[in-house]
């Protein structure tokens, strides 16, 4: 398809380019054919003086007459601007296609990565419900159904629903992300930082991790509970990815007009292929952090990449395999 479309693009290109370069060469044909007339009358009156006043052309014939030299004159300058439109004609056509190419390019990217995303949520949507449906069929193939397994199916049939409805609200944060814009307001970091803490005290109490919050006094521009919502899931993410008695370092300082914030945690890494991607919608790298199950859906640090951007900002990490990994985050401090 996008082949097809570069080809279009490239013609298109080329017509215009061609378009306006006949145009010039029309009018630049016109300019000097009115010069060349005016010439000519000269060259006439000169040319009947007297049978002495002689003419030579380029190619060695004498005694042209001043029509002679006209004429010559006109289809020289026919053939230079044919040479010329076609030099342009042939670097035009190379310069379009490569323009059509970059023109292309992201529209390609963005729809593949379109197209990615409709594929894993297709996917991620159809897991619980596929396990519902098939618990569900299970139980009501038999004839009576004991109250113990009614409720044990209720419960597994409420954890299937949990997990659909946080898979929803993770789409919904980034479908109302996209091309939104936010209104910035001093935001005190130690304070953003408290609140996202207290949200994850059960998570990091369940996994029996500890989270040291070193942050100051320190005030950034954007918008408080975005920053909150960033911290937390950088917190979330560090604690599920993090060993029992671990601890994750919550950190800030400054540089120039920047703020930047690091989450340090001392679980087993990323592996360097997984890096480029875990910002990547739905890509969770399980194997190159931990060997046991983690739940979610690798919507987090997508979110977390948002917020950032929309703040004009920046996240990165630094990770090694078995040194754990260090999430660094860039807000512009409040002017």
């Amino acid at each position: 398809m996008f082949q097809s479309a570069t080809f279009r693009l490239t013609l298109w290109y080329l017509a215009i380019i061609m378009a306006i370069s006949i145009l010039f060469s029309v009018v630049i044909y016109g300019t000097s054919e009115q010069e060349l007339q005016q010439s000519f009358h000269r060259e006439s009156v000169i040319y009947q003086l007297g049978p002495g006043f002689r003419f030579n052309l380029d190619d060695g014939q004498t005694n042209a007459t001043p029509q002679e030299l006209f004429n010559d004159a006109k289809s020289r300058l026919k053939l230079n601007l044919v040479i010329i439109n076609a030099g342009i004609l042939i670097m035009a056509g190379g310069a379009s296609f490569v323009l059509a190419r970059r023109t292309l390019t992201p529209i390609e990217a963005a729809l593949e990565a379109q197209g990615r995303f409709a594929a894993d949520a297709s996917h991620e949507l159809r897991t619980p419900l596929t396990a519902m449906k098939s618990e569900i069929e299970v139980a009501l193939r038999g004839k009576d159904l004991p109250s113990g397994e009614a409720r044990q199916l209720l419960e597994s049939n409420l954890e299937e629903i949990a997990k659909l409805e946080a898979l929803s609200i993770g789409l919904l944060k980034l479908a109302q992300q996209d091309g939104q814009t936010i209104a910035k307001s001093p935001v005190a970091l130690a304070e953003a930082s408290a609140v996202a803490v207290k949200r994850l005290a059960g998570a990091s109490g369940k996994q029996d991790v500890q989270i040291d919050n070193q942050i100051g006094q320190l005030t950034v521009g954007g918008d408080r509970d975005s920053i909150v919502e960033l911290l937390a899931i950088l917190l979330d993410n560090a604690i599920k990815y993090s060993p029992a008695k671990s601890k994750i370092t919550l950190g800030a300082t400054t540089h120039g007009h920047w703020a930047l914030v690091t989450v340090r945690d001392e679980g087993q890494g990323i592996k360097a292929l997984d890096i480029p991607h875990i910002f990547d919608r739905f890509y969770r790298a399980d194997s190159s952090r931990s060997k046991q199950q983690i739940a979610g859906y690798g919507l987090g640090l997508s979110i977390a990449k948002k917020i950032t951007d929309l703040h004009g900002g920046t996240i990165e990490v630094a990770s090694r395999p078995g040194q754990g990994s260090v999430f660094t985050v860039k807000l512009p401090l409040a002017s």
